[in-house]
């Protein structure tokens, strides 16, 4: 048995039907926490509904002697988030932990990428993070304790057709770093995870989804969801930070700064000065990793501080 458990605890999971939402779902209920199975049960584009996948973990959950309720709602939607959090407080009397893993995915780069391309992802992943987030905060601040994790991918960092869900997966982590922020001194902690594993959401097809069923065991996503346990684990104090997880290995994804160029004079830069010192603006020796805004400044206007009155 895991010296780590989450006993008393009432966890909710999006799109936790299928793939790497069930992982999640099913180790939670494993490690004692009372589940909330959401998903709508829709296609890879997010589109249609059903009941079924949402039933069967549900189910699996309360088969191995665990306590979950399903719940179909859209997150998309504000009432759909706030439906989530209400059959937790309904069902099992709080909120503790929230994953935010709804997902869908729209194929398509420029030229033939449209605005809607961008807002059928942004409906889920960030309409929908923040809808159950909204909807938990309060209980969060209620209690002074919550453990939130959205779920970013390292498809931000492009991919072929894709620009949809990179804009998505990139705006998981500043919201991350603004709540971590925004909770001041309470015991909330907000992190992301970006997975690593094989999923129907990898496929363009249907015919490269069955391709995919069933993933190779090291692409499996329940190497995944340690990662997210650990995380939505009180004695995880860290918030505002970026996790990858799957394939056998755990790291920690971060945006770092370079020191850079620093024009003498500090004003009356030209471009060929810029041109001049590409090689040091983009050296990354002695980078820093910005925690706030308010870091990032201390650090890049650090020189103003030094400059004789």
């Amino acid at each position: 048995m895991s010296g780590l458990r989450l006993d008393g605890r009432v966890a909710v999971v999006t799109g936790a039907g299928r793939g790497i939402g069930r992982a999640y779902a099913l180790l939670l209920g494993k490690l004692g926490a009372k589940v909330v199975v959401n998903d709508l049960g829709g296609s890879t584009l997010g589109t249609g509904g059903d009941e079924g996948p949402a039933d069967e973990v549900a189910k699996q959950i309360e088969a191995a002697g665990g306590a979950a309720v399903a719940n179909y709602a859209d997150v998309s939607t504000v009432e759909g988030g706030k439906s989530v959090i209400a059959t937790a407080v309904e069902r099992f009397g709080g909120i503790d932990i929230v994953v935010n893993n709804a997902g869908n995915m729209v194929w398509a780069s420029l030229p033939e990428a449209t605005i809607e391309t961008i807002d059928a992802h942004w409906a889920v992943h960030v309409r929908g993070s923040f809808n159950t987030l909204h909807a938990a905060w309060p209980y969060f601040l209620e209690k002074d304790y919550g453990r939130a994790i959205l779920t970013t991918s390292v498809g931000m960092f492009g991919l072929m057709d894709n620009i949809g869900y990179a804009i998505a997966k990139a705006s998981m982590i500043g919201m991350a770093k603004s709540l971590t922020v925004g909770r001041k001194d309470a015991n909330i902690n907000v992190n992301c995870i970006a997975p690593n594993a094989l999923t129907r959401l990898a496929a363009r097809t249907e015919e490269e989804q069955a391709q995919l069923d069933p993933p190779s065991a090291v692409m499996d996503s329940d190497n995944v969801a340690p990662m997210v346990a650990y995380l939505a684990h009180e004695s995880c104090q860290v918030s505002g930070e970026v996790y990858v997880a799957g394939a056998g290995r755990f790291a920690r994804l971060f945006v770092g700064v370079t020191p850079g160029y620093l024009h003498p004079g500090l004003t009356g830069a030209t471009v060929d000065d810029v041109a001049a010192n590409w090689a040091a603006i983009n050296d990354e020796a002695g980078y820093y990793v910005p925690s706030t805004l308010m870091d990032w400044a201390g650090h890049y206007l650090s020189h103003l501080s030094r400059q004789a009155p």
